[in-house]
């Protein structure tokens, strides 16, 4: 009941394409830990939090949609919030692994295409431009629904508070692009190819404006909220190929 480090990172990064990805930190292995891996913890985020409860799971390795290591974070000393994370993992041997973009663009399994799944989207497409990728999807919608019943939706759905910047939310919806996370202006390649909806995490004071001002109804569903189902589809997708044990811990995190 193990699977050895290696053939885990060579599983995930072909499984995930990473190396289609000119990303903001590495994809794939962060910290390494322990050569063979029998528990795996996911967690959407390497927080303090995630990695103490990694540790009490005796995991040894542990799987996140944001890792540690941000370009725009720059060289950091190993002291205060970033070494209270990365000390514990490195003392009891845990393998780190973070996979950000490539989780977020997956078709079958990325963050976007999950939400897709829940409200039941069709003719799934790529959507999305970071630096010649895509980063999530679009689809349209089995039956239409107005702005506000969308917003409604997708507020049971993540289980958190939806803004909807929409000029008149009794429209009728179709259309949608999906991006989660922090992809706040996005809304305006959602608008470029007529969508009729754009979904996405965060939302900016200028895009609350700006979006329903250009005709496009843009809702905002939280980071966190939005980017807790492509790690636990990964987390499926692990115990379907190797015998180890699994465990997703979730965070409450209003963001």
């Amino acid at each position: 009941m193990s699977v050895l480090r290696n053939p885990l990172i060579q599983f995930y990064n072909t499984l995930l394409k990473v190396n289609d990805f000119q990303d903001y930190g590495p994809n794939g292995l962060q910290i390494e830990g322990t050569h063979e891996i029998k528990k795996i913890a996911f967690a959407v985020s390497a927080t303090v939090e995630s990695i103490s409860q990694a540790v009490d799971f005796q995991a040894d390795a542990l799987v996140v949609h944001h890792g540690l290591f941000w370009s725009f974070h720059g060289a950091q000393p190993l002291t205060g919030p970033f070494a209270k994370r990365i000390f514990p993992l490195v003392n009891n041997q845990i393998n780190l692994l973070g996979y950000h973009l490539p989780l977020d663009a997956h078709l079958t399994m990325g963050n976007a295409a999950e939400i897709g799944k829940h409200l039941h989207l069709q003719n799934i497409e790529p959507f999305g431009n970071y630096k010649g990728c895509p980063t999530g999807i679009q689809g349209q919608l089995s039956s239409q629904l107005t702005a506000q019943q969308l917003a409604d939706r997708l507020a049971l759905l993540l289980n958190h508070p939806v803004i909807l910047a929409s000029a008149n939310k009794s429209s009728l919806i179709h259309s949608i692009g999906i991006i989660t996370g922090g992809a706040n202006s996005d809304w305006k390649l959602a608008s470029e190819q007529g969508l009729d909806g754009y979904i996405t995490g965060e939302i900016s004071e200028h895009d609350w404006h700006e979006s329903q001002e250009s005709g496009i109804h843009m809702f905002a569903g939280g980071h966190h909220a939005t980017e807790q189902f492509g790690i636990q589809a990964l987390l499926k997708k692990t115990q379907a190929e190797f015998d180890v044990e699994c465990v997703f811990f979730n965070s409450q995190n209003p963001a």
